[in-house]
Order: structure tokens, then C-alpha cells, then sequence
């Protein structure tokens, strides 16, 4: 999926960063169980409301994740919705999202 985000102030580095950076703070505050499951590890960020993923081992579910991440933040981006802070990391700035593929 490719990405094209446009800010008055912040370069496509800087956005990238930002989204990258704020992705990894997710994936710190993920929490990971074992289910009875076809993909037995379930993972998900308790403050980011609905962002779940599975996996057959924990390095997949951790990359399942990421990709859910991702793509939670296109559609809140898309759609304008608020994106909650982690932390100090916060995905702000941004006024508009066109999203290719």
C-alpha cells in the first residue's frame, strides 16, 4: 500500500518517522497471550480500541500486528478520525491522506 500523506509543515521523512515511530510504541505496549487457535498467539494494544491480530508463532503475530497498526491508522487518517497519543508519540500534523493500491 502505498502512502501519500501531505502536511504544511512536516517533510515526507519527517511523516514517515512519525508513523514509523509511532507504530513502534504500539508494538511495546502490545500484550500477547496463547489461544486455542489455529494461530495460538493472539496479540493486541489495549489503547488502541479494536487493534487485535493472531499468528502461529510470536514473531508472526508481532508482525500481523504491525500490519494491523498500519493499516488502523490509513483508515483513521482517511476518514480524519482522532488518533489517541501513546506516550510522548502522537500522529498529528498530517491534513490529508491519499492512499495508492
Amino acid at each position: 500500500m502505498l502512502l501519500e500523506i501531505f502536511s504544511n509543515n512536516l517533510t515526507v521523512l519527517e511523516q514517515r518517522q512519525m508513523i514509523t515511530e509511532y507504530i513502534a510504541a504500539a508494538l511495546s505496549r502490545a500484550k500477547y497471550e496463547i489461544i486455542e487457535d489455529e494461530e495460538p498467539y493472539y496479540g493486541e494494544v489495549p489503547e488502541l480500541k479494536g487493534v487485535w491480530a493472531t499468528g502461529k508463532t510470536l514473531e508472526e503475530c508481532r508482525q500481523n500486528l504491525a500490519e494491523i497498526i498500519d493499516g488502523w491508522l490509513v483508515v483513521k487518517l482517511k476518514k480524519g478520525l482522532p488518533i489517541p497519543p501513546l506516550g510522548e508519540h502522537k500522529v498529528e500534523g498530517l491534513k490529508r491522506l491519499k492512499v495508492n493500491g
